[in-house]
């Protein structure tokens, strides 16, 4: 009824839950169910699923706000059966937070788990990556469907040990023009589950994903089912088995998050070329390197909420040799987290370069962001506003290349005042 009268989101299904705590458990599924996990690009790969389901022809429902907690999965699924409570669709593909996985796979009959990365998020609410991984551990040994894993990492690679019932799929991308021998980025995937021995790596991609293995054991070195080769990053393509795609971004993020849908199509036995058109068109537009126009100049509009995420649009940011100028915006909301060390963590070392003229600190915590940049030592223009639209009305007047990255809470106030100033 409150979804009738518009209230969607995460409120009537956690009033169905209040009222009964066993709510999903008495739905009917479709065959086709589909769980995407992670740290880092869950939105974007579920997105990107449910379009390419439905392209080739299968009716999907999806939680494509990214409500992505019990409640919010349960608004979904009361709000798209009938009476006799089954499901009308063919498919439905679930975003699910990493916390809230144990809570709603032992609810769901879930077909297709799709796993893409794990780093350190939020570490006032999850606690560091060993809290997340044993939380998956303990509800993966009765999981009998596919797990789609990003073999690359070893965090993901390491649920594969515990899920003895289900069948592995593993995707990957080969060494490209990005890949390096060492590392200097904060990592979680040092160590092997099986001995505790530091892993070593034939080489990186970036943080702890890579082609990695145990000296001492047979973990890693995973021979990938499906592997991007020939990674163009002038033309933002790459191929699989010979077939060129587009990457929705330039990005490797943006790679990985394309061979987790290819992956899952291949699970799924649906025809690639479904997904092929997808990335060919895709675009969340929701904050996740949407562009914007402020005064006739491109401005690039980013998430960020953790150190690895921070990395990757900063690599992406230094690609474009031209002057720039920034607004960064950091909250400390309970759903940004609390806690902000994590900026210490991230490497805003690579936009202290010459041809980063203007950055401008904003949100709930600008001055400790700024702090970051001063003892970084930033020689450009740092400036300070707290207030987003007087932080992008300081950004219009710069003559640069234009780029706002934005914390989670952040996102949405920041793209509602790029579209006012549009």
């Amino acid at each position: 009824m409150l979804k009738r009268l518009g209230r969607g989101g995460s409120l009537p299904g956690s009033i169905a839950l209040k009222l009964d705590p066993q709510f999903l458990k008495h739905f009917t599924y479709p065959n086709k169910v589909i769980m995407v996990t992670g740290t880092n690009g869950k939105t974007t790969t579920s997105n990107m699923i449910y379009e390419t389901l439905a392209k080739s022809g299968l009716k999907v429902i999806g939680n494509r706000r990214g409500d992505n907690l019990k409640a919010g999965i349960t608004t979904l699924v009361a709000a798209n059966a009938g009476l006799n409570k089954r499901v009308k669709a063919d498919a439905m593909v679930i975003e699910v937070d990493e916390l809230n996985v144990p809570k709603v796979i032992s609810d769901v009959k879930v077909d297709v788990f799709v796993i893409n990365n794990f780093f350190r998020d939020q570490l006032d609410r999850a606690g560091e990556m060993e809290t997340i991984l044993r939380k998956l551990e303990a509800v993966l040994p009765d999981f009998t469907g596919t797990l789609v894993l990003n073999g690359d990492d070893p965090n993901v690679m390491r649920l594969a040990l515990t899920a003895k019932q289900a069948s592995i799929y593993t995707v990957g991308v080969a060494r490209n023009a990005m890949s390096s021998n060492t590392s200097d980025e904060a990592s979680e995937g040092k160590y092997c589950p099986v001995c505790d021995c530091a892993l070593h790596y034939h080489f990186y991609q970036y943080s702890h994903i890579g082609k990695f293995y145990c000296p001492n054991h047979d973990f890693g070195d995973v021979t990938l089912q499906l592997e991007a080769a020939a990674v163009d990053f002038e033309k933002s393509c790459f191929e699989v088995a010979g077939v060129r795609y587009k990457a929705p971004q330039n990005a490797l993020f943006s790679i990985y998050n394309c061979m987790a849908v290819l992956g899952c199509l291949d699970v799924l036995q649906i025809d690639r070329q479904y997904a092929a058109q997808v990335f060919e068109t895709f675009a969340l537009n929701d904050g996740r390197m949407e562009m914007f126009s402020l005064d006739g100049k491109d401005c690039l509009l980013n998430l960020v909420k953790n150190p690895t995420g921070a990395n990757e649009t900063m690599k992406y940011i230094q690609r474009d040799q031209e002057a720039k100028a920034l607004v960064i915006v950091l909250n400390d909301n309970d759903q940004d987290g609390t806690d902000i060390s994590w900026i210490w963590d991230a490497q805003f070392e690579r936009l202290m370069s010459a041809d980063v003229r203007t950055i401008i600190c904003s949100g709930l915590r600008a001055y400790d962001l700024a702090l970051r940049f001063q003892y970084g030592g930033f020689e450009g223009r740092l400036l300070v506003k707290p207030d987003m639209q007087e932080a992008v009305q300081e950004l219009k007047k710069q003559p640069e290349h234009l780029y706002v990255i934005a914390t989670y809470t952040a996102l949405q106030p920041m793209r509602a005042v790029l579209r006012r100033n549009t």
